[in-house]
């Protein structure tokens, strides 16, 4: 019989000899072994019931890798770490504003342009233009060079005529193999002559104030590129400039089968007078010029 057939005596562990308490040599032999002396297995020992030492296992203390030198935005205190981001997040925004308007610019027509547009091109307009659009339906297949020449009052009183300036291939010799080309270099002269072509009708007369503006405009980009180029030479003083455009086909690729044109075609202005008694913006100018010069000779002939 096992111990769950002996009754509340097995229940409540009393000893062999009918006391309470813990089992004694005689019933610790009778649970590890049988009655023929054989021992039977049995589970392994706790540590700490048999009434030995209790090994405590041995903790090894992790060796704590020494910390550099604080860096960057950690090196500074609380009070400055504080305002590094702060700066840094109001950087993020005005790029984040930035890209969106521009964005803004170059996109078609929407309902946020309509309503922002104003706004779009007090932001972007001079200094971010942006000369494409997304989608452009018509892209340029033509290129357009600007050219100048002028007329020259010498030191001994004679008039002479210069040649023509490409002002275009002046600006593309000082963008090409220029990582950051100033945006007057690329702008200033393309800008000025779409602002001319854009304010006069099909025989160069202007349309409204517009019109006048574009004509000072030009006038004063000839004046500054030829001074620059020497047109006038010692003692020297440039009168009248007369502008004229060279349009030239791109030639298609040749999967296309498109056929163009290779031949220039010129679009020569009337001549502008900018002697600062004359500087007025009227284009008749340099003919009252020429016929104060007729009337003078004639009258010297006689």
């Amino acid at each position: 019989m096992d111990a769950y057939d002996k009754g509340s005596d097995a229940r409540q562990g009393l000893g062999r000899d009918g006391r309470e308490g813990p089992p004694g040599p005689d019933d610790a032999a009778e649970q590890t072994g049988g009655s023929d002396g054989t021992e039977e297995a049995s589970a392994p020992a706790v540590p700490g019931e048999t009434g030995g030492p209790v090994e405590v296992p041995e903790v090894r203390e992790v060796p704590v890798a020494p910390s550099g030198p604080r860096t960057g935005v950690a090196a500074l205190s609380p009070r400055y770490q504080v305002g590094a981001v702060a700066a840094l997040v109001a950087v993020a925004v005005a790029v984040c504003a930035h890209i969106g308007l521009v964005f803004l610019h170059v996109a078609p027509s929407n309902t946020l342009t309509k309503e922002h547009g104003s706004a779009v091109d007090e932001w972007v307009f001079p200094e971010f233009e942006q000369n494409w659009k997304l989608f452009a339906p018509n892209p340029l297949q033509q290129n357009v060079a600007v050219q100048v020449r002028a007329e020259v009052g010498t030191a001994d009183g004679g008039i002479r005529t210069t040649g023509w300036y490409d002002l275009s291939a002046e600006d593309g010799r000082a963008i090409d193999g220029n990582p950051l080309p100033s945006h007057t270099v690329q702008n200033e002269l393309r800008r000025a002559w779409d602002f001319f072509l854009s304010s006069h009708d099909s025989e160069d007369r202007p349309v409204g104030l517009r019109g006048s503006l574009s004509e000072t405009y030009l006038r004063r980009i000839a004046l500054l590129r030829l001074d620059r180029n020497g047109a006038a030479g010692p003692g020297g003083v440039v009168e009248r400039v007369q502008y004229r455009s060279r349009t030239t086909n791109v030639e298609p690729p040749p999967w296309s089968g498109e056929k163009v044109s290779d031949r220039p075609t010129y679009r020569e202005l009337p001549w502008w007078s900018v002697t600062p008694e004359r500087d007025d913006g009227n284009r008749d100018d340099g003919n009252r010029k020429d016929g104060a010069r007729k009337d003078a000779g004639e009258g010297g002939a006689a």
